[in-house]
């Protein structure tokens, strides 16, 4: 290989090095771009309200156990207060939820509306059955209460009243839980929890961002959820039995029992550790559906940026065959100008994004960059038409970088097959290539004679 075309290769692949500088300077504006909306979320959620879980309702029987207990010569009696949880037979939550979008400056967090009809039944216990955790010991039970955990109460959007049986009792403020203090209790009068089957009935409104929970705490459980939000995110212990999804919204079904999972357990361990140990409390089981974006600007241009020095890598390649191949030389500095314009359109694109629809962003930030490079080619290659060859060129590469950036799923492969074929296509194209005799002057002019 001559000396000339090996010193000029080692300057193209030096530049393309550098012009990975300013790329890496985008992505960290990106990144910082991307904690400041998670700031703003972040601060709308301190501001308003934050992620939703609810678990209940659950009835809890406070009461007093008295024991004696002999210390040396002496006989002491010590009371202790108990909470018997009563864990409903059957739960039915069927919930109805409306998305809306709040801003902090240019930045925007998705909110919800759940209306939630939460029904069932109790099968209540007869209050001699009550535990005795000491043998001996007496026991006098206490007004019992519904307590229902709520995550964050400040969503809570009207007073719900429990309809409990033929009576009707308002909620108030606290789930009275050891381990969850945020949420609602209705009081019971003792009278109301005579052993037997007991329906229930109300009316949650609750207001959160990104995501709602319920705990499936009951015997047989059941949750159905429909929204007119097109991009759910179903997570959790338990993945929906049957789910519909359209451009229309989407409706999905839970039915869990208690023999899938330890919600019941979990809670009562929970409720012994109180908020003595809040890491020795274990997670409860949960089905989880969240709201999500369907096109998150930031990561979409973080991984545009991934494939920026791809992007300066095969146009280099173009210019350097194209300079080889024609015999048209192309300085260096020119090199540098193209792959700057390059480096641009990602700074374009997650800027326009910010204020307009990703595609649109894409579509004006790539136009405007393959125009300036086509315009500056046409005159650096002293054709108009090997200018707009190459602005051709970085459309199709444009194109295929958006089918990557849309197909997070199938991103490798397309990937993978888009490398191939420039390879490919610099082989066929340089098939033909004396190597060794480039750049040799006499053995350019021999050939032409």
């Amino acid at each position: 290989m001559q000396k000339k075309l090996f010193f000029k290769g080692c300057i193209v692949g030096l530049l393309m090095l550098l012009l990975g500088v300013p790329l890496v300077m985008i992505e960290s504006t990106i990144s910082e771009r991307m904690a400041y909306r998670d700031e703003a979320a972040r601060s709308i959620a301190n501001d308003s309200v934050g992620e939703q879980h609810v678990y209940g309702p659950i009835l809890v029987i406070p009461y007093d156990e008295a024991y004696s207990v002999k210390e040396k010569d002496e006989v002491k009696r010590y009371t202790k207060r108990v909470h018997h949880l009563v864990f409903p037979n059957q739960l039915d939550i069927a919930s109805a939820m409306d998305t809306e979008r709040r801003y902090r400056g240019i930045h925007q967090v998705l909110m919800f509306n759940g209306a939630h009809r939460i029904s069932g039944d109790f099968v209540l216990p007869p209050m001699s059955d009550l535990p005795h955790t000491v043998s001996g010991s007496d026991i006098t039970p206490y007004q019992p209460f519904i307590a229902l955990a709520v995550a964050d109460v400040r969503g809570v959007r009207d007073i719900p009243r429990l309809q409990w049986g033929q009576r009707s009792f308002e909620f108030e403020q606290g789930s009275g839980l050891l381990s969850a203090r945020q949420g609602l209790h209705a009081n019971l009068p003792l009278d109301a929890a005579v052993a037997g089957s007991v329906k229930f009935t109300f009316d949650l409104h609750l207001a959160g961002m990104n995501s709602q929970a319920f705990v499936p705490l009951a015997k047989n459980n059941s949750f159905t959820l429909k929204s007119p939000w097109p991009h759910p995110q179903f997570s959790g212990r338990f993945l929906p039995e049957s789910r519909s999804i359209s451009d229309k919204g989407f409706d999905a079904a839970w039915r869990i029992s208690s023999l899938a999972t330890e919600a019941q357990q979990q809670l009562r361990l929970r409720e012994a550790a109180g908020r003595r140990d809040e890491r020795a409390m274990p997670d409860l089981d949960m089905i989880r559906t969240g709201f999500i974006e369907p096109v998150n600007v930031y990561s979409m241009a973080d991984r545009a940026t991934k494939y920026g020095l791809l992007f300066v890598a095969l146009t280099f390649a173009a210019f350097f065959l194209f300079e080889v191949m024609k015999r048209l030389p192309i300085h260096p500095v020119q090199y540098a100008l193209v792959g700057l314009a390059l480096a641009i359109f990602f700074l374009l694109l997650v800027s326009l994004s910010e204020h307009i629809d990703f595609l649109a962003a894409y579509c004006i930030a790539a136009a405007a960059c393959i125009s300036l490079i086509a315009y500056y080619l046409s005159h650096v290659l002293h054709d108009v038409k090997r200018g707009a060859g190459f602005g051709a060129a970085l459309t199709m590469l444009y194109g295929v970088l958006y089918g990557l950036l849309s197909s997070e799923n199938n991103a490798l492969v397309l990937g993978a097959i888009l490398l191939f074929a420039v390879l490919a296509g610099i082989m066929v194209a340089t098939r033909k290539v004396d190597w060794y005799a480039l750049g040799d002057a006499s053995a350019t002019r021999t050939a032409a004679g």
